[in-house]
């Protein structure tokens, strides 16, 4: 029998909590007080502990800072009854098993609780972090979904080592704010953090700009240049868009990751760093891969954990507190009233399709602000985002095999927003959201059946397998 040390100042929920378990399986203790923790370790030996976050006197997070220095290895279950990404990173940073919200998934926390114990499979190793008192920085990861914080506590277990993450997810859902995220909550965090997008520059500007050149190394090359992975050293360097990076400078990335060294352009010196490399990708590399115009063993050596981005439209419970975290910031920084959202502008915000994600959602709240002039923000105060759009009256059946008209009376409202938010990707946006929409609408339609989607859609088996891997549609 399994021992479970349950910690929450409620009585009455710690009771109904234990009463969902197996009494032949598992046997509960109980603690109101959190300060009485680090005694009862001291004399008994719990295989589990199950923590309440906010307690009284002692918080949580505290009690498990407590419990990691008399046991490095016992499974903590943070229990959190709000939803925080601060201590949803904070908690794994610190070497917590897993942390769950209020109200439950009952099968996920009896699954969890039998995987600790070793019910299931044999519980992970669970890592200690570098101790430390400096407080926890989010920078403006905002959001309550089951989503957002998923990704708080993937961010709070890869800031512990020093591992490559490659990050996914459409332009605009805040691919940066994760990589600083990490970078500040890491043993790295005293060091740079250094951005280069590597669609912004030609091949030989961006080799230049992450490796240096040497002066006369080009035509224009009238000085010696340092370039990133030198001014990154010992911190951590981020390469946005890394799926826009030439087959040449990828296998000199690919050096670097293996080897820690690189000469400059024009250079025969061989310059060693300590950089940690975090990428991030609007495409599907695997595609890219299977194009030919990227390459397989580095696409491994930037995977070692990946973070995928959901699109805003994905996160509904996080557009309304977004729009509310945007619209104090920019009250703030206009030195103006902070205008409540009407019911009205908050229902036209949830029906909008977000294709520009979160920045697009940043850049409309921060023009209704400034333009609003009534006393709270109204659906008139995002004219180019709350317009009406078209009802589809095109008879299909007479257009055959041309939807164009249909397709255009779709695309005109929002191409505005895509000029904004997407320039020079618009045409990779629209065609990969289309096929996707299309695969999804057609597996639902039959309830998931490959065979009838596919024979529907007149794509084979692999193909239908293939682009369900690529848009995640599983």
């Amino acid at each position: 029998m399994k021992t479970i040390l349950l910690v929450d100042d409620d009585k009455e929920v710690s009771q109904s909590l234990a009463n969902l378990f197996d009494t032949e399986k598992f046997n509960f203790d109980f603690l109101e007080d959190s300060t009485e923790v680090p005694v009862y370790l001291k004399d008994k030996a719990p295989d589990v502990v199950m923590l309440d976050v906010n307690l009284p006197t002692l918080s949580g997070l505290e009690v498990l800072k407590q419990i990691r220095q008399v046991n490095d290895h016992l499974p903590v279950i943070m229990i959190s009854g709000f939803v925080s990404t601060e201590n949803a990173i904070e908690a794994m940073r610190e070497g917590a098993y897993e942390y769950l919200t209020k109200p439950f998934e009952i099968h996920k926390l009896i699954d969890t609780v039998n995987k600790a114990c070793g019910y299931h499979q044999s519980a992970p190793t669970v890592v200690t972090p570098p101790k430390s008192d400096s407080p926890l920085v989010v920078d403006e990861i905002v959001g309550k979904s089951p989503e957002i914080v998923e990704i708080a506590k993937l961010i709070g277990q890869v800031s512990k080592t020093d591992a490559a993450v490659l990050i996914f997810g459409e332009s605009g859902t805040g691919k940066e704010l994760v990589a600083r995220a990490i970078h500040r909550n890491s043993k790295r965090k005293s060091g740079p953090f250094l951005s280069v997008n590597c669609a912004a520059l030609p091949e030989t500007l961006l080799e230049s700009e992450l490796f240096g050149h040497e002066k006369g190394a080009f035509t224009g090359a009238y000085y010696k240049r340092i370039g990133k992975f030198e001014q990154a050293n010992e911190g951590t360097l981020f390469l946005d868009e890394i799926g826009d990076m030439s087959m040449l400078t990828q296998s000199k990335l690919l050096r670097v990751l293996q080897e820690k060294c690189f000469e400059r352009v024009g250079g025969n010196e061989t310059t060693k760093v300590d950089v940690r490399i975090i990428a991030a990708t609007n495409k599907s590399l695997v595609q890219s891969i299977k194009e030919g115009s990227f390459r397989v063993d580095l696409f491994y050596r930037l995977k070692v954990v990946s973070i995928y981005l959901p699109p805003l439209r994905e996160r509904h419970d996080d557009i309304l507190l977004l729009a509310d975290y945007f619209r104090n910031r920019f009250a703030e920084m206009l030195n103006v009233s902070p205008k409540a959202i009407s019911k009205k502008a908050q229902q036209a915000l949830l029906k909008y399709v977000w294709p520009g994600n979160v920045r697009e959602l940043e850049n409309n709240m921060h023009t209704a602000m400034v333009m609003s002039k009534n006393d709270s923000l109204q659906p008139e105060d995002f004219p180019s985002l709350l317009e009406e759009k078209p009802k589809l009256d095109v008879d299909l059946t007479v257009l055959q095999d041309d939807y164009t008209e249909t397709f255009r009376k779709i695309v005109d409202p929002i191409m505005p927003q895509l000029i904004a938010s997407s320039p020079g990707r618009i045409y990779h946006f629209l065609e990969s959201a289309l096929e996707r929409a299309v695969i999804a609408s057609c597996l639902k339609q039959y309830n998931g059946n490959q065979v009838k989607t596919s024979e529907t859609l007149g794509i084979s088996r692999n193909t239908l397998r293939d682009r369900i891997s690529k848009y995640n549609l599983y």
